[in-house]
């Protein structure tokens, strides 16, 4: 018996949740859904169809003074791709708004990206079928 799925949201541990909503609805464009504020534990955000859950690594009264590198030393193991048909419009909004970033690149699987960090050092991928 098959079954069906739709959609995914995953859900990252980040160190302060207000820098990491205003990273992600102010720079990269996601809504806030829930909850209406930034000073929480948990937050879910979307873009278009796309959904991401936002969890503190910490609650606030155990939250250390400064991150733990060791605690997020495998973050950048960790890589999100975003489906974003315009590269070139995505890297250049991004570079507008401060972001620091490569040029796009040809992945050597034949896909434009564009490869952004996010304040807690999850890798975000936008990417699209190249076509010449």
């Amino acid at each position: 018996m098959a079954f069906k799925i739709q959609g995914m949201a995953p859900l990252l541990q980040v160190f302060d949740m207000p820098t990491s909503i205003s990273f992600y609805r102010d720079t990269i464009g996601f809504e806030v859904v829930d909850p209406t504020h930034d000073d929480v534990d948990w937050a879910l955000l979307r873009f278009n169809d796309v959904e991401l859950m936002l969890n503190t690594a910490y609650e606030k009264h155990a939250r250390p003074a400064v991150r733990d590198p060791s605690r997020i030393a495998t973050h950048a193991d960790t890589s999100i791709y975003f489906g974003c048909p315009d590269i070139d419009s995505a890297y250049l909004v991004l570079r507008e708004k401060g972001v620091t970033l490569d040029q796009p690149i040809i992945t050597s699987y034949g896909w434009k990206a564009i490869y952004v960090n996010d304040p807690d050092n999850y890798c975000l991928c936008f990417h699209w079928p190249y076509e010449r």
